[in-house]
């Protein structure tokens, strides 16, 4: 009879409440205290990965900077004036929602130019947009569009990256047999991303790099003032794609921050695609984390959460393991008793309980 009472408090000992509650209880408090704090997980098992990361891929317009741009100067060229410029750049622009395209929106109509949109309106990925304005054809796009269509010249070049060095981004306005002009537009840098870029890397993130369609000089400009470790600009989506697969390469976990429909294949490819509250709803779809308060200094608090978590889970699977070798340890050597069992059981399943829920307490994100 005493090996069979033995057997009985083994049987209960070894029921694995505990263990297989360790983790699923801290997995949901953790997404909770996320949700609390402007994060949106998507899931258990990207609340895991922020604790890894090697290497973080950022975005230029709407994640390193405000998103909200404003044309700071406009030059027409080859006689065109400013109103006749305008009125082209928004009737290429209309349908557009990209940041650039609503701000050249916005500053044509505080300046009462009427705005006729143009017709047979074509989008080139990256680069920029053609349509047909009063029956003529006209672009709108890039300095890497103006020099792939071998208009570019000394006067235009020169322009253009005078403007860049200054940081602003330049949409170059023609048609087929010059260029138009050049409308110049400045985006600050978020006042949160040099303090997040800096945790990050205090949070031992080994490397920190912009992405951008804009030019060099623009990247480099604003990449200095974020305090990113690499700019990698002109690119196409495709080319962040690359990017983001070189570095997941190269550091093994990588996320990658946006905001934009171009953004939507590089967040897909990252091992954690982290997207911007007021983004596209490409990029948010696509995306593992979503940012809703748009503030950059939410991702360094999430790689620190997500690794409060995982040391949670660690504690509660190692907690139950201990009670469940002790109590057999104490069977075999008859020291133990049903009830002791029973109570170790329960007891274990709600400490485990109570220590996951301290996720969703403290460790807020800062306003």
């Amino acid at each position: 009879w005493d090996w069979l009472y033995r057997a009985l408090v083994l049987l209960v000992i070894a029921c694995p409440c505990a263990l297989v509650i360790s983790t699923p209880v801290s997995i949901v408090a953790a997404l909770t205290a996320a949700a609390r704090n402007g994060v949106l997980v998507k899931g258990g098992a990207f609340i895991e990965i922020p604790a890894k990361l090697k290497a973080v891929a950022l975005d230029k317009t709407g994640t390193l900077t405000e998103g909200r741009p404003a044309v700071v100067e406009v030059v027409p060229l080859n006689g065109h004036d400013e109103a006749e410029l305008l009125a082209r750049a928004a009737g290429l622009e209309a349908r557009s929602e990209h940041p650039l395209a609503r701000a050249i929106i916005e500053y044509v109509a505080g300046k009462g130019v009427a705005v006729s949109p143009a017709e047979d309106l074509k989008a080139v990925p990256g680069k920029g947009a053609t349509g047909r304005w009063q029956g003529r054809a006209f672009w709108a796009g890039s300095p890497r569009y103006l020099s792939e269509r071998g208009q570019q010249t000394d006067d235009v070049r020169q322009r253009i990256e005078a403007m860049a060095r200054a940081g602003r981004t330049v949409v170059v306005v023609g048609n087929e047999e010059h260029v138009c002009g050049l409308i110049a537009l400045a985006d600050a840098v978020r006042p949160t991303t040099a303090g997040a870029i800096r945790a990050l890397k205090e949070l031992g993130v080994g490397r920190v790099v912009m992405l951008t369609g804009d030019n060099e000089a623009t990247g480099r400009a604003i990449g200095g003032e974020a305090g990113v470790d690499d700019v990698r600009a002109g690119l196409l989506p495709e080319d962040k794609v690359g990017a983001v697969e070189a570095l997941v390469a190269e550091f093994g976990t990588v996320a990658m921050v946006g905001d934009g429909v171009n953004d939507a294949p590089a967040l897909a490819r990252a091992s954690l695609g982290v997207a911007m509250g007021a983004g596209t709803d490409a990029a948010i779809e696509t995306a593992d984390v979503a940012l809703m308060s748009d503030d950059l200094g939410r991702l360094p608090w999430l790689v620190r959460h997500s690794r409060r978590t995982l040391s949670v889970i660690g504690q509660n699977v190692a907690f139950s393991l201990a009670v469940k070798a002790l109590f057999v340890a104490l069977t075999f050597a008859g020291y133990s008793s049903l009830w002791g069992a029973i109570a170790a059981d329960t007891g274990a399943s709600l400490l485990v309980i109570f220590n996951g829920m301290r996720l969703l307490q403290g460790g807020r994100a800062a306003q």
